[in-house]
């Protein structure tokens, strides 16, 4: 398809493998501020000496751009300009902080295709979710300035005569941020805009796969800092594999480390960082479960099945993975689905046009995994209702497949599997569907779709559903930006976004201020 732009790359430069000056509908590269060379590291300054890296696009397999990573040294002295930022960016008022992050919001706006195009380029989800993924971006930004005017602490009774008990929130420093490709620009949204109200710096290392996005998304950022005389690395990129992560990860002067990926991973990273007693804020994986009540609106829960299956190719951390379905409605609901997903095939394609409703799986390794979760399902006795297979085309595309016959405790539905595979479960009873809600590691989240009012405060209940997101009549993916987000159990227990997960980016001091002559003790304790 691009094999005589191919051609016309050196391979020891790093240059894009699209022209951009010929081929206009890759135009929003340039507009975005991406030329030839994409240097994979900015602390104030554009720069890495690391290894070369690739950028693939998953709708055609091939290679779109080589990007200089960072080295872990890169790393250390990205943390130190960052360090170095810190004072003058927490002196500023929270709410001069906020009209910078309101800025950064309007730019974003203004790039708001572009960014998306690039999203659906480098990352592979269609063009209206990652319009919608930088538009969450500007969500939280909105979010953030509100709240650089309304994060407070508190004022409690002291039972002490004179004295006033306080309670006082202060910045951390320098937050790092690691985030996956799924969401390459709307999870460092959350965290960074949130951060930065709060008065701390951020070096964030994007996911390896997806590094023009982070360079694109940077660019925009650093932009509007220093258009108001801050200092770039108040918001620092690092690009590159596990070394540059571990060397965030091991920093002391990071005092918290906020890591979105798989369980496995997100483990090793919490070790590590509470081994020098840092903090963390964790984003693991999901294997959420959409349950369907006797008395459901199966049209209604039909729709949000197949977006919360098969959008972004089932790639995003709040996919139904599991279907509970009451053993009244099972087979109907079954066929529905298949005539639902069966419809889908008429809208892949390219996730860049408008009009695709369904993309490929963002690499090979995706596609791997796929292939592998759909052979092991077959030889423990799984049925493939629809699905499967890879699609024949180029690029990494896979049908969106439903499997059942296969026991809730199976290890292939224990675990999550990154792509669109959704299992078939049944139930005869609303406790035995919540207890096979919960019957997994992983507690992000879940959806019921009843229109019994007792079944719906059982589910939202002390014993209903354990996840950190519990829906009704909704489906198990899209999450508003003004809750907090995230799970429980082997998801990691962090939240981000919206609530009050700002209190995360900050420490908390308690202050006692006595403002009379006499010095009382407390309990009434004397000491005389």
């Amino acid at each position: 398809m691009y094999q005589n732009l191919l051609k016309k790359i050196s391979p020891t430069n790093m240059q894009f493998t699209r022209s951009l000056v010929n081929d206009s509908k890759y135009g929003f590269l340039k507009q975005l501020g991406l030329s030839t060379e994409n240097p994979g590291l900015y602390d104030g300054n554009w720069g890495g000496t690391g290894k070369i890296i690739e950028s693939i696009s998953p709708a055609s397999g091939e290679v779109i751009a080589k990007i200089r990573e960072s080295t872990p040294e890169e790393v250390a002295n990205a943390i130190t300009k960052s360090r170095k930022a810190w004072p003058q960016w927490a002196s500023l008022p929270a709410p001069a902080r906020g009209e910078i992050v309101r800025q950064i919001g309007d730019e974003l706006r203004k790039n708001l295709r572009p960014l998306g195009q690039l999203v659906s380029l480098e990352m592979g989800k269609i063009l209206p979710e990652s319009i919608g993924e930088v538009q969450e971006y500007i969500d939280i930004c909105d979010y953030a300035v509100g709240l650089s005017r309304m994060f407070a602490g508190g004022i409690f009774p002291s039972e002490r005569k004179d004295h006033a008990l306080l309670e006082k929130w202060n910045p951390l420093g320098v937050i790092g941020v690691i985030s996956a490709f799924n969401f390459p620009v709307a999870v460092y949204g959350w965290n960074s805009a949130i951060a930065m109200i709060c008065g701390n710096t951020v070096v964030w290392k994007g996911a390896p796969s997806t590094p023009l996005v982070s360079i694109a998304t940077t660019k925009i950022i650093s932009g509007v800092l220093e258009r108001n005389g801050i200092p770039g690395s108040v918001a620092s990129l690092i690009t590159g594999g596990a070394d540059v992560g571990e060397a965030l990860v091991n920093d002391k002067r990071v005092p918290l480390v906020s890591f979105t990926g798989s369980s496995k991973v997100g483990k090793e990273v919490a070790l590590k960082v509470q081994n020098r007693f840092g903090k963390c804020l964790l984003e693991l994986g999901g294997n959420n479960a959409l349950i369907v009540a006797s008395d459901a609106n199966l049209e209604m829960a039909i729709r949000a099945a197949v977006f919360s299956c098969v959008g972004t190719a089932g790639q995003r951390c709040t996919t139904t993975r599991r279907l509970i379905l009451h053993k009244s409605i099972k087979n109907e609901f079954l066929e529905k689905l298949k005539i639902a997903f069966k419809s889908i095939f008429k809208r892949i394609g390219d996730p860049m046009e408008d009009s695709v409703l369904y993309g490929p799986l963002h690499n090979q390794q995706a596609l791997d995994a796929f292939e592998k979760s759909v052979k092991i399902a077959q030889e423990n006795g799984g049925t493939v209702e629809f699905g499967g297979k890879r699609i024949e085309r180029s690029g990494f595309y896979v049908e969106p497949t439903i499997i059942s016959g296969l026991s809730p405790n199976d290890p292939i539905v224990q675990q999550e599997t990154f792509a669109p595979i959704v299992y078939i479960l049944e139930f005869n009873s609303l406790d035995e569907a919540i207890t096979l809600n919960n019957n997994v590691e992983q507690g992000l989240s879940s959806s019921l779709f009843t229109n019994n009012i007792q079944n719906v405060f059982q589910w939202i209940g002390p014993l209903g559903s354990d996840c950190g997101i519990v829906n009704v009549n909704i489906g198990t993916s899209g999450a508003e930006i003004g809750g907090a987000f995230g799970g429980e159990k082997s998801t990691g227990g962090g939240r981000e976004s919206g609530s009050d997960s700002w209190k995360q980016y900050m420490r908390r001091s308690t202050v006692t201020i006595n403002h009379g002559t006499e010095l009382p003790l407390a309990q009434g304790i004397k000491f005389e």
